[in-house]
């Protein structure tokens, strides 16, 4: 996503609502807008960062247990009730009617939490990569490695972006839903 337009899958059968919707994102966001679980899978299918759907579908297959295959897309769904339970790969839960500045922020939430995911997966994996070379390395074999001096600035650049993100995010008042993402994350060693 960086520096591109991020892509938003708008499902909603209603037309004059998706209309509104898709006008309410469009210029700031590539919007698809679709009617059914058919036109969604194939647009999922070719990768959106944020998927926006109308709680009450048309059809099953476009429940988000059903739609959403990648677990870096973003799902967010519109409903007129608070759901007693939203699944699993639900990300928020915008309650109907909404605004026009509700709904932006909402996506532009999910694509800042996104790109948090990103930031501490490509942070953990280099940490990964540091902690094997310094294992494998004398001290003097590390202080004369390219390779580790390369890892090390790459891993202080990624704490700072990860720690402004983190900050934009708690400025955005997502601090429990970034609990709530530490909390409920599968567990990596299985």
């Amino acid at each position: 996503m960086d520096g591109d337009t991020a892509t938003v899958l708008l499902v909603e059968n209603e037309p004059d609502l998706a209309e509104l919707y898709a006008s309410w994102l469009e210029g700031a966001y590539r919007v698809e807008t679709v009617r059914d679980g058919a036109e969604a899978r194939s647009v999922v299918a070719d990768g959106v960062d944020v998927v926006v759907l109308d709680g009450r579908p048309a059809d099953a297959d476009v429940e988000p247990d059903a739609l959403v295959r990648d677990p870096r897309t973003r799902v967010v769904v519109m409903t007129g009730a608070e759901p007693d339970s939203p699944s699993p790969t639900v990300d928020e839960v915008l309650l109907k009617p909404m605004s026009r500045a509700e709904l932006r922020s909402s996506v532009e939430n999910q694509l800042l939490r996104r790109t948090y995911d990103e930031q501490l997966e490509a942070y953990f994996e280099l940490a990964s990569k540091r902690a094997t070379l310094h294992g494998r390395l004398s001290e003097a074999e590390r202080r004369s490695s390219q390779e580790y001096a390369e890892i090390e600035d790459r891993i202080a650049v990624l704490r700072t972006e990860v720690d402004e993100t983190r900050a934009r995010l708690l400025e955005r008042d997502d601090l429990e839903q970034l609990y709530r993402d530490v909390t409920t994350a599968p567990d990596s060693t299985t």
